[in-house]
């Protein structure tokens, strides 16, 4: 019987392109998928809960994570430091299940250097103009702003040759099919079901269930 290991699913791309919009809309269609819960140094808020919203750490144990290599990325923001567990994903896919990562393109490619093995989509906007209009539609954010945040996302497009598979967020729906056509894909890959596979011939040799 085939028990294959989950695959870890990296889901990046440009500020603006749509990110946390697509993974929330395939998280209410494929609920066997795992989120990866990020790690942080900041002070709880009200509400929140420890292994639920975040891993809650101390600076002093958050460092001592990184130089035990125990985090696949990590950034520091507003002097809080935040992260991706790799124990974490790596027990959810020992356990069979897929692990799905929604995190900006450094990030990523971090993750990519220290687990290779993960699936890297990159979200794409249908053009420039859309992904400029997004951003300024949010109202959040000044114009001098949402140009240094463009340059960012032309910098972040050059680096689509860093990942598998690419998607064009023109629409939401058609983006998550993609995703999740893509997660099919993966499972269906002969490297991943050849090597089970092989692993399964060899324990029932060894346990002599041809003899």
């Amino acid at each position: 019987m085939f028990e294959q290991k989950g695959i870890l699913f990296v889901l990046s791309g440009p500020s603006g392109v749509g990110k946390g919009t697509v993974r929330q809309r395939l998280f209410e269609q494929d609920t066997n998928l795992k989120y990866s819960i990020s790690m942080t140094t900041r002070q709880r808020r009200p509400g929140e809960r420890d292994g639920i919203d975040y891993f809650y750490k101390s600076e002093e144990e958050f460092l001592h994570l990184i130089e035990q290599n125990k985090l696949l990325e990590y950034a520091q923001y507003v002097n809080n430091y935040y992260g991706t567990p790799r124990d974490y994903v790596e027990q959810q896919l020992a356990l069979g299940n897929d692990v799905f990562l929604e995190i900006e393109v450094q990030g990523a490619l971090q993750v990519k250097k220290n687990f290779p093995n993960g699936v890297f989509i990159f979200l794409f906007p249908p053009s420039l103009e859309e992904l400029k209009n997004r951003i300024v539609n949010r109202g959040t954010e000044s114009i001098e702003l949402v140009r240094n945040r463009l340059k960012e996302a032309k910098k972040e497009i050059d680096m689509m040759s860093a990942y598998d598979y690419v998607v064009v967020n023109d629409h939401v729906d058609r983006a998550v099919e993609k995703v999740k056509a893509i997660i099919a894909s993966e499972h269906c890959k002969r490297e991943r079901i050849e090597k089970q596979y092989k692993k399964v011939m060899e324990d029932e040799l060894n346990a002599g269930t041809f003899d």
